[in-house]
């Protein structure tokens, strides 16, 4: 608690210690009343490397200061300063390099920037919030050629001795070029420093008439709001809903709704028309709205913005600089890629991998080389200077990274082991199940789809599971499935019929060894029942001799084709990005800046909203990379909507997720109230540790301002946030009486708590492995292009006679797979600036409450606990699904990570 005032100043309650004696009205320089700022520790400021390039501007020292005080007299005017922290882009085009120069010649004319103190009282006169002059930022023309990323400046204020204290500034930025204010700190006032956490974008008046407000790090619930503020928390919330109506501008602050009814462009044909996604027909979440204009060609269709130009976010919700540069560079390397499939009519077609060698060679050799197209691709391409550059500029940019999967062992993806590992510790641990139920059952209508039994049979499973029967298996939660029937047999004829694609709707059965590792027992591989002949159901088992081994290789390969499309469409687009996204615009347009429930989910909210705008440009959109590189193609949409209809709010903490699945069972003598049935579940035990810190930390911030639940229940703001987000984010489902009610502690602890968990750690559990294991396509196919032959089937010699070829032949092509591996890439990919659990920005002043900040400072110190846990369990033999000759660790939900492709790291929000 001491090392938290130090680093924030005394608290406001305790601004009487600074008046030495009534009488004594002035100080001297060396007695000066607002400690500067104190570093944390050097293990917090280790932890804290990051958000500690933030830190607030140095204190003045040479500021006089003058302690107010109160008497009959006529009040006494005093001098206080702001010191306000900018930060400048490091790269300037030549339009904002001339707006810099202009702007910093006709600062010098009056044409400035200008702040305004607000205090938290009322003028008993005016009845209106008590107001200083008017203070300019001082030598902006001065400093407008300096090269730093961070320039301080000053501005001086005359307020009197009973003006109170500042709670809001406003701003009025009268150059023609917004700039990014990062913190103001008010120095002379004898409560000690001030800190405002700003981290926004200051428009030009010119754009933006109104004045902004930006407000004091201390929280306030909405009943306690001080009398000089309430005004301005309204008037701000109001600006930020805005009216629903007009196109939104690049420089709005404005958050609100709209179905997903931009991922088709009808206008350039029928190819590329999509169905608007939200809505009873296709239910959705809501995204953020743009309000463009409708095509041409479909009224209830938006126009699409195409890359490079950008789409509408909120202007403070747009990437940073480093994190637009790496995201650029890695689309600039994308789009390089994606030149090649514009060009594959110049060579004769697309190409198979002719041998395993040929993916290997994208590693060592780079694409162009090894493909003999280096000279062909120079000739055609409309910039060939780009990729001259590029060359020059990091040497083998057309060449990948190797994926991790290959780093330890080039043959593990062969193995069965290997295959089932990658089911509890891989890119998507999230739809394994306890198998509870000998035949699986599906639940799709009979009526419908024909006949739905499961062709599994005891005698399929008895031989590989040591001598016990069926249901001794399952009694003693030996049995785990793998089930995508009912998720793709509804799409597979329409799948089926598109070019390049043929997919099975699988079931996959896996064994728990007395070694304590799965290994895969049976596949069950079902296609439409399209009459009494058909040959719709198939199951297979492991090899037994060469001919079985290539089938049983072919199996698996279509079992990670589907796990792919329903590990980006559900568990990671749908339930981490998609899901979010209303909780996010309604909690910019109902919480202040100044309720603590928005200072606590503001670092879980960074991004998301920019990278779902980008993820519907060129991810999800038609034609998109989605639709080109993962098996359900153009009805990718279709099927995130399907799982939609089943998604729970209610089962999306990780405790209920796990106990839904059957992987754990309630049991309340365990830290997290669950017990695991499978032990040796990386993903499951390292994310309870993660899960229950969360939960931790936020019952301590929720019980801290809400003492009584009837504050809850009470606060207008709170209520309002959650009705919105079920209301109107989630419209579709609002009517689902599985949603959690908000009116007590534990309610609101568990709401948050499923929103942290989700943005931060399931979200990079299933995103930051993508590279690692789907960078090598053989490992993890996106897209299965034949299916498996059968002894009566035309194609079945070919296969006989070189099984190599057909296996290559069924992948991916090379085009496929390498604009594939691309954006896995991309995706994968941490940058500069990244935020991890345990780091904020301003870490030591983003609230002005001590208490809440030390607690913070225990968060940050239990998350490096957890990293040290999960390394030692990744050296613990006995865990056989995270230690081996050949395993991978699993470090997905190791929070911390450096920048690029790492296969750990656990950021805040929803980033990439």
């Amino acid at each position: 608690m001491a090392l938290t005032k130090q680093i924030m100043g005394n608290s406001l309650m305790d601004k009487s210690q600074f008046v030495s004696s009534p009488s004594k009205l002035f100080l001297s320089q060396n007695q000066f009343l607002a400690r500067p700022s104190l570093v944390p520790s050097q293990r917090r400021r280790e932890h804290l490397r990051k958000a500690n390039r933030r830190t607030v501007a140095a204190i003045s020292e040479d500021l006089v200061k003058i302690v107010p005080v109160f008497s009959a007299e006529k009040p006494v005017k005093f001098k206080v300063r702001a010191v306000v922290t900018v930060r400048n882009k490091i790269k300037e085009d030549l339009k904002e390099t001339i707006s810099k120069h202009l702007d910093a010649l006709t600062d010098k004319i009056g044409r400035n920037v200008a702040l305004e103190l607000i205090s938290t009282e009322i003028d008993p006169r005016t009845k209106a919030p008590k107001k200083s002059s008017e203070g300019v930022l001082k030598d902006w023309s001065k400093k407008s050629n300096l090269k730093a990323e961070r320039v301080n400046y000053t501005a001086e204020f005359m307020v009197d001795s009973n003006f109170g204290i500042p709670g809001a500034i406003t701003v009025t930025n009268k150059h023609q070029k917004e700039f990014f204010l990062e913190t103001i700190t008010l120095e002379g006032f004898a409560c000690g420093p001030l800190h405002f956490p700003v981290n926004s974008w200051m428009q030009s008046k010119k754009d933006h008439p109104e004045k902004r407000i930006v407000f004091c790090n201390k929280p306030y619930l909405p009943n306690q709001t001080p009398e000089g503020l309430r005004e301005l928390r309204q008037k701000e919330l109001k600006n930020l809903r805005g009216d629903g109506n007009g196109v939104r501008k690049l420089s709005d602050r404005i958050y609100d709704y709209a179905l997903y009814n931009d991922l088709g462009n009808p206008d350039k044909g029928i190819d590329l028309a999509r169905p608007t996604v939200g809505g009873q027909k296709l239910p959705y979440p809501r995204r953020c709205r743009t309000g463009r204009l409708p095509t041409d060609t479909d009224m209830s269709a938006e126009s699409r913005v195409e890359k490079p130009l950008p789409m509408y976010v909120p202007r403070d919700e747009q990437f940073e600089e480093s994190k637009m540069d790496t995201f650029s560079f890695g689309r600039l390397k994308g789009v390089l890629h994606n030149l090649i499939p514009s060009l594959k009519s110049s060579f004769k077609g697309d190409k198979d991998f002719r041998v395993f060698g040929d993916i290997d060679s994208l590693y060592s050799e780079g694409i162009l080389l090894k493909l003999g197209l280096q000279d062909e691709l120079l000739k055609k391409l409309p910039l060939p200077n780009m990729v001259s550059k590029f060359q020059d500029y990091n040497q083998g940019i057309l060449k990948y990274d190797t994926p991790k999967i290959l780093s330890k062992d080039k043959l593990a993806w062969l193995r069965d082991d290997e295959f089932a590992r990658q089911a509890v510790a891989g890119v998507n641990p999230s739809s394994i199940e306890r198998l509870k139920v000998f035949p699986p059952v599906s639940k799709l209508d009979p009526e419908i789809y024909g006949p739905l039994e499961s062709a599994l049979k005891e005698e399929h499973i008895t031989p590989n599971i040591h001598g016990m029967t069926v249901q001794q298996a399952l009694d003693e939660n030996k049995l785990y499935i793998v089930d995508y029937h009912d998720v793709y047999l509804p799409f597979l004829d329409r799948i089926n019929a598109l070019d390049g694609r043929k997919a099975y709707a699988t079931r996959t059965l896996y064994f728990l060894t007395p070694t304590g590792a799965l290994k895969p027992i049976a596949i069950e591989l079902s296609l439409p029942n399209s009459g009494p002949s058909s040959r719709s159901k198939r199951v297979l088992t492991p090899a037994t001799d060469a001919t079985s081994n290539w089938i049983w290789q072919l199996a698996k390969a279509h079992v990670c084709a589907n796990d792919a499309g329903v590990h980006q469409l559900v568990h990671h687009w749908l339930r981490t990005h998609a899901t979010l996204e209303p909780f996010i615009l309604a909690a910019h347009r109902q919480l202040s800046a100044m309720h603590p429930i928005y200072k606590l989910l503001d670092p879980h909210m960074r991004y998301t909203l920019e990278i779902n705008a980008l993820a519907r440009q060129i991810l999800i959109n038609a034609d998109g990379v989605i639709e080109s590189c993962f098996t359900p193609g153009r009805y990718a949409m279709e099927i995130s909507s399907s799982a939609y209809k089943n998604w729970r709010f209610d089962r999306e903490s990780l405790p209920a997720d796990l106990i839904q699945r059957g992987m754990a069972v309630p049991d309340p003598t365990q830290p997290h109230g669950v017990r695991l049935v499978l032990e040796d579940y990386p993903y499951g035990s390292d994310g309870l540790l993660i899960w229950g810190a969360i939960e931790n930390w936020v019952r301590t911030y929720v019980h801290h301002y809400y003492p009584d639940s009837s504050l809850i229940r009470n606060d207008r703001e709170l209520q309002n946030w959650y009705s919105e987000s079920i209301n109107v984010g989630h419209a579709d489902l609002r009517h689902e009486n599985w949603w959690p009610s908000l009116s007590s502690a534990d309610d609101l602890v568990s709401i948050l708590s499923t929103l942290i968990w989700l943005a931060s750690a399931q979200h990079a559990a299933l995103n930051f492995g993508q590279y690692p294991y789907g960078g090598y396509v053989p490992n993890r196919p996106p897209l299965m292009r034949r299916l498996i032959p059968e002894e009566n089937d035309p194609e079945y010699a070919s296969f006989i006679s070189d099984p190599q070829k057909y296996f290559l032949s069924s992948l991916p092509s090379v085009l496929q797979a390498i604009k594939y591996m691309a954006v896995v890439d991309i995706l994968s990919t941490h940058s500069p600036d990244e935020e991890y659990l345990g780091e904020r920005q301003q870490p030591s002043t983003w609230s002005g409450d001590a208490e809440i900040v030390e607690a913070f400072y225990k968060f940050s110190a239990e998350m490096m606990e957890i990293e040290k846990e999960i390394e030692r369990r990744n050296s613990d033999p006995e865990l056989k699904h995270r230690c081996g000759a050949g395993v991978l660790p699993y470090e997905l939900l190791a929070p911390s990570s450096e920048p690029g492709i790492t296969c750990r790291g656990v950021p805040n929000s929803v980033s990439i």
